[in-house]
């Protein structure tokens, strides 16, 4: 089981300070998880410009230009945020047992280690 998932806020822990122009300590929520490679991209963090080559569409409109947009970040680079104390911390896993419907079902559930309150 993923321990980030899409939509989760997370923090980023390494890299450079935002005084030099990082963005160690920045908040975001995920957009994507991209499990193949080990990397996810966070809303607002590590943004990249792509130089496009200008050409026209079937309309005639100009296309192409300088574009900025979110670049994926390793997993390991970024820390999910506890809601309640709004800092990064650790996720565990444990097995709880719910009923539904008169059903009783095992259901792993993602916790915040150092708080130990369910996320």
């Amino acid at each position: 089981m993923a321990k980030i998932k899409k939509g989760d806020l997370v923090q980023v822990i390494t890299g450079a300070k935002p005084e030099r122009g990082g963005d160690r300590g920045k908040q975001g929520k995920v957009l994507e998880v991209l499990t193949e490679q080990n990397r996810v991209i966070v809303e607002g963090v590590n943004y990249v410009t792509k130089h496009n080559r200008v050409g026209q569409s079937q309309r005639g409109t100009k296309t192409g230009g300088i574009e900025t947009f979110e670049a994926p970040i390793h997993i390991s680079n970024v820390a999910l945020v506890d809601p309640s104390t709004k800092k990064p911390t650790r996720v565990g896993h444990r097995v709880e047992e719910q009923v539904k419907d008169g059903v009783k079902r095992t259901v792993r559930v993602r916790f915040a280690k150092k708080s130990g309150k369910d996320l």
